[in-house]
């Protein structure tokens, strides 16, 4: 009953922060950068869903930049991150910075195939795909992140894709040790979380993981610090390789907001160096 009103109380406080990040029709500045709003009729889900694609400005860069996928977290979408701190970072970055795809991934898919779609193969076989032929990106680097549910996702992907991509980063991941902790609706039931138990698969096989460098922050406060570190922990008992971060602060955007510059560095390093 505790674990369960633990979940309950993680959705509430996730789904109110996330939306509180996202572009509300407010002028924000792109620093240069071109925002282009797709829509994927996918095969994979059964629905029409949208992408946010952002192409850093200026010129003197790779002639096929590099590509970033970010996932949103429970109850945001494709516009969540599309902020002035996001933008102002990505300009940071000048020729290094890749071109970041944030795909709608419902409420709370949590990014893997399930009964009400096969979320994971949306991203990888239609949401990749177009993104690279569309806007020329270099479909060999490729990293993939996300908040939350989508650092969830992120690390689910990569471990069920181990040579596809040049980076793994999750910031304030949802991760849960067991089917119970769970919060409601994240998975369709203990079959499925035992399917994409991201925990138990990196104590069985981190080299699923560590192939690409791996990041994970969180803040101080944050309620999945117990999964996190376990998380961590399974990595490091393999001395893998692991970029690890605690920041002050809690589960939301003014937490993820002040880091942006960390994160897009961790991302436009490794696809520096990716060598597919």
């Amino acid at each position: 009953m505790m674990a369960r009103l633990l979940g309950a109380l993680c959705v509430a406080a996730i789904a109110t922060v996330v939306m509180l990040t996202g572009s509300l029709g407010a002028r924000v500045d792109r620093q240069g950068a071109q925002l282009t709003e797709l829509t994927i009729n996918s095969g994979a889900v059964g629905r029409r869903l949208p992408v946010s694609v952002v192409v850093p400005g200026g010129s003197g860069g790779p002639r096929r930049r590099p590509l970033l996928i970010f996932l949103h977290g429970r109850g945001g979408n494709q516009r969540s991150f599309l902020n002035g701190a996001m933008f102002a970072a990505l300009a940071r970055l000048g020729v290094r910075a890749p071109i970041v795809a944030f795909p709608y991934g419902g409420d709370h898919s949590y990014w893997h195939d399930r009964t009400d779609g096969a979320w994971g193969r949306y991203v990888m076989t239609e949401v990749i795909p177009r993104v690279v032929r569309r806007f020329k990106a270099n479909g060999s680097r490729i990293a993939i992140g996300g908040v939350s549910m989508g650092g969830f996702g992120a690390y689910d992907l990569a471990r069920l894709h181990p040579a596809r991509f040049c980076a793994v980063g999750g910031h304030s991941p949802a991760l849960w040790q067991s089917s119970a902790q769970t919060a409601p609706g994240a998975f369709d039931n203990s079959r499925d979380f035992a399917r994409h138990d991201v925990i138990a698969a990196a104590r069985a096989s981190p080299a699923r993981f560590t192939r690409q460098p791996v990041w994970l922050d969180a803040g101080r406060a944050d309620p999945f610090r117990a999964g996190d570190h376990a998380f961590v922990a399974a990595l490091r008992a393999d001395h893998a390789g692991l970029i690890a971060r605690t920041w002050p602060g809690g589960h939301n955007g003014a937490y993820w907001n002040s880091h942006w510059s960390s994160y897009l560095g961790f991302y436009a390093d490794a696809l520096a160096r990716c060598k597919r």
